[in-house]
């Protein structure tokens, strides 16, 4: 089924052919071809999903995701690197900047179009408009505010999405497979260390004593 509704940036230094296929497959599509213009035109289309090539003239895609994750505006848009490059480091360096995910072209156009449709339909695992108090961490879902001690905590998506997923059963063991598949949804999308990196930055903003580690099994969420 086409996604009409949903928008996406297409940042790479030719975007046309890409940009082409995916109007074709339905989706509303605007295009950059370089980091200064991508950022530019981030703010102005406020797409629901940026598709960014990490080779670019001006800006590279790693500057330009950490440009936009700095910036408020894109604490729930969705960034996905887009390379040619099949190293770890490109995949860890992706993470580290809060992508959501990361796809090695080339690419087949429906596993393409399958997987952007996956992701734009995780908006969130919890749905009721509730807000929950765990530690001095509370969890507004209505308004996806998080605060910690009265103050907002900046999540990415990706981020947000892991502390739901793993505050809807507190104290309850989230195996990695469970994990892959409920952020995720398809181990395709992300290498071994997608929810290690993941963990450690969500540890970074909450405090490290609110998730324990099972070596080789997963991750609780705990109230101490």
């Amino acid at each position: 089924m086409k996604q009409a509704t949903s928008k996406l940036l297409i940042v790479d230094s030719n975007p046309e052919p890409l940009a082409e296929t995916l109007s074709d497959e339905g989706y509303e599509v605007c295009t950059a071809n370089n980091g200064i213009d991508a950022y530019k035109a981030a703010k102005k289309e406020q797409a629901d999903l940026i598709l960014l090539d990490i080779m670019l003239p001006g800006m590279d895609g790693i500057e330009l995701c950490e440009k936009l994750r700095d910036n408020k505006q894109f604490d729930h848009t969705f960034i996905v690197v887009l390379t040619e490059r099949n190293e770890s480091y490109s995949e860890i360096a992706s993470f580290e900047a809060c992508a959501d995910g990361y796809i090695a072209k080339p690419i087949k156009t429906r596993v393409l179009t399958a997987r952007l449709k996956a992701i734009l339909n995780r908006r969130s695992y919890n749905n009721n408009p509730t807000v929950k108090k765990i530690g001095n961490i509370t969890i507004d879902n209505k308004n996806h505010i998080i605060k910690q001690n009265n103050e907002e905590i900046k999540l990415t998506q990706k981020e947000y999405e892991l502390l739901l997923l793993l505050s809807s059963k507190v104290g309850k063991v989230f195996s990695r497979k469970l994990i892959y598949e409920k952020i995720w949804g398809d181990g395709l999308w992300v290498g071994g260390r997608t929810i290690d990196v993941h963990i450690r930055k969500l540890r970074s903003k909450i405090g490290k004593e609110y998730i324990k580690t099972f070596k080789g099994i997963g991750y609780k969420l705990i109230a101490p």
